[in-house]
């Protein structure tokens, strides 16, 4: 992208100022952002999460002590690491994960499916430490980066218009009041269309904001217990998915956007959190990308050294949700889905148009773009594993095939 690069947080780090500089860069499209990011995060994803608790047999105690943890998980790496490195970190439960323990969950006495948490999360933080997984990812070609975040964004964009249908008033009523502030006053926009997308939705398909009962959630230890069985049928899949599916689009995300994030860091410190929380019900905790792209882009702020206060606005208000699950979850789950899929496509537009350019903006590569974006964008999945992933081998493969020659440095 045409975004300036972000320096490393090291650098960051020696300039004393730095650490006093957090209510000057606040912002409130940057605080927004972060709400807008929780938002969906918890309207739609949790759904899948509550999918997999109910296959596994977990009983409503097990169930709140699986979204505490990992509510908490990422409410505490998106922000503590966000204002360490002074970039936007979003984190999040791995959804292709959840679905996969939809299907496989109760085929183990949940004693050893949290070993087999366990086990991923220590794999993952291995492969974080020792900067194996970084070296990886930092080989792929920047139009590829670019056109996998494309892809993922895609069906975001398109979502603005196929939720016409269901609520045209809220959906194109938000729209207009999007662009009308995109005219008048950038910075506020998604904000506007998110208080005018309320507004509507209360006066036509209703806004059901219903709180939940009880108080703080109360966390449940369960001792892990360790098996061949599930090392193999949970542990190895979850790690794959975690790494391929979450951790290398979340790498690329803030890739595409100008930052160059210490993966040893991030990936170690979501690897080893996971490693704590795995005996209350986590399955784990990973890098975000649909969500990261909220918080990272042009929407949030258009200073990129200043949005990392929204990675630290979203890691607040997960605390704040995984404290009182069940009072707040509940009002996350009854939002419309049209205002959902409005509020988190204007949200992402800027940064689609920016990703799209990238991805294409040099000939060579191209092509490796195209099938790169093409695949990410088609949803497909294979073996468990996320198109996100199946993008990126793809690009690479049509990159070695066209662009790289021999002699000559891909």
């Amino acid at each position: 992208m045409a975004e300036e690069l972000i320096t490393r947080s090291a650098d960051r780090r020696t300039d004393p100022g730095e650490r006093r500089s957090l209510r000057r860069d606040a912002s409130l499209p940057a605080l927004l952002a972060g709400l807008v990011c929780i938002v969906v995060s918890f309207s739609g994803p949790l759904v899948v999460v509550l999918a997999a608790a109910a296959a596994g047999r977990l009983d409503e105690a097990q169930t709140a002590s699986w979204i505490w943890a990992v509510a908490i998980g990422s409410g505490l790496t998106c922000l503590l690491l966000s204002w360490w490195t002074r970039t936007p970190v979003i984190t999040a439960w791995s959804t292709p994960g959840a679905a996969l323990l939809v299907t496989s969950l109760g085929a183990y006495p949940y004693r050893e499916a949290v070993g087999a948490f366990l086990v991923s999360a220590v794999v993952v933080a291995l492969f974080g430490v020792t900067g194996l997984f970084g070296r990886l990812i930092a080989a792929v070609p920047a139009g590829i980066v670019n056109a996998m975040l494309a892809g993922i964004l895609f069906s975001f964009g398109a979502g603005i218009f196929g939720a016409v249908k269901g609520a045209p008033v809220l959906v194109l009523g938000s729209f207009a009041a999007f662009l009308l502030a995109k005219r008048l006053a950038p910075r506020y926009a998604v904000p506007a269309a998110l208080v005018a997308g309320g507004v509507l939705a209360a006066v036509t398909v209703g806004l059901p904001l219903h709180l939940g009962a009880g108080g703080p959630t109360r966390p449940v230890l369960t001792v892990p217990a360790f098996s061949w069985p599930a090392a193999v049928g949970l542990a190895l899949p979850l790690t794959i998915v975690a790494l391929a599916s979450q951790n290398a689009p979340g790498l690329g995300v803030m890739r595409a956007f100008g930052y160059r994030p210490d993966d040893r860091l991030l990936i170690g410190a979501t690897g080893g959190l996971s490693v704590l929380l795995a005996p209350f019900g986590s399955p784990g905790v990973n890098l975000a990308a649909i969500t990261a792209a909220i918080c990272a882009g042009p929407e949030s702020h258009p200073d990129p050294r200043r949005r990392y206060v929204a990675g630290m606005s979203a890691g607040a208000l997960y605390l704040l949700v995984g404290s009182f699950g069940g009072v707040l979850v509940s009002l996350f789950t009854g939002l419309p889905k049209e205002l959902i899929a409005v509020i988190a496509g204007v949200a992402l537009l800027a940064s689609l148009q920016g990703s799209l350019a990238a991805a294409v903006a040099e000939e060579r590569g191209r092509d490796a773009a195209v099938v790169t974006f093409l695949a990410t964008a088609s949803g497909m999945s294979l073996y468990g594993i996320g198109s996100a992933f199946w993008g990126l081998l793809f690009g690479l493969a049509v990159h070695l095939v066209l662009d790289v020659r021999p002699g000559r440095k891909g």
